[in-house]
């Protein structure tokens, strides 16, 4: 008998050792508990599905109160943009944060771009070891803003990968969808560039013509450039043609000269569809 229970705990070991890392128990926490910061609260989500590449899927969700707003990762006249700081997170080779379209704000001198009422960041997530679970610790900066604005920050953490077939899952993949795509995965009603060219006048213009084939309700532009340097957001001038609406940048010709050659990104939003696409200044 003695003989017998050892031989079953030697093989229960070998099962154990066996078992695979990367699936966590069953009760593992889909997502961090929400945190309650000034006039917001904010939660990181884990998800339980991994992409046909090996790359798992997260998501940052911050839900704000009425009548508040927080920035996009341009900001526009002024505004503070989220900050990501993963470097507590432990078998993480590559970690990556998408933004949704944001839309823009008006408020007293001036226009920013960013979100309101809530906005979920779906991340990117590829393992060092594919074998093992990725524990993701987020420091996260955001401002939430009103008629002033009031720094966040705290610190969340999450296991990946999480069970999959989840809300929190579904809630991932409906975030994925209102982020911007590229020209390769443009779907018929998403937006796209047809025209941009520099337009001489009594300074330099920036002319850009979109086409929005779903539709121009919540039509809109923003431009962004490299190195820190800043473009003026967009004015809507005209339809160049139907569902074709052509955007204006007056540009001073100091700043015009500084983009000289440099790569711009011209994110195109609507209700029916966004998408982002680069284009070099000439």
């Amino acid at each position: 008998m003695r003989a017998l229970r050892e031989a079953a705990v030697a093989v229960a070991l070998v099962i154990v050792a066996a078992a695979p890392l990367a699936s966590p128990a069953a009760d593992e926490p889909q997502a961090s508990p929400w945190v309650d910061m000034p006039s917001s609260r904010v939660r990181l989500v884990a998800g339980g599905t991994k992409t046909a590449g090996g790359t798992y899927l997260a998501g940052i969700e911050i839900v704000m109160a009425e009548g508040w707003k927080t920035y996009w990762r341009t900001p526009g006249d002024a505004g503070v943009p989220p900050s990501f700081d993963w470097s507590g997170s432990t078998n993480a080779a590559a970690i990556n944060v998408l933004y949704p379209a944001p839309m823009r704000i008006a408020e007293a001198g001036g226009q920013v771009i960013g979100y309101k009422h809530a906005v979920f960041f779906p991340v990117e997530v590829k393992p060092q070891d594919a074998s093992r679970p990725v524990v993701l610790k987020l420091a996260l900066e955001y401002g939430i803003c009103r008629d002033i604005c009031i720094p966040a920050s705290t610190k969340l953490e999450a296991t990946l990968p999480a069970p999959p077939k989840t809300a929190e899952d579904a809630a991932i993949k409906a975030a994925l969808e209102r982020v911007p795509r590229a020209a390769a995965t443009r779907r018929k009603t998403d937006p796209s560039r047809q025209r941009a060219a520099l337009v001489a006048g009594s300074g330099p213009r920036l002319e850009i013509d979109v086409a929005f084939p779903g539709g121009s309700k919540g039509a809109d532009l923003f431009i962004e450039a490299p190195e820190g340097l800043y473009v003026p957001l967009p004015k809507r001038l005209k339809d160049a043609a139907p569902g074709v609406i052509r955007y204006g940048v007056e540009l001073p010709p100091d700043i015009a000269k500084d983009l000289s050659g440099k790569t711009l990104t011209l994110t195109m939003v609507s209700e029916a569809g966004s998408s982002e696409e680069p284009w070099r200044f000439e």
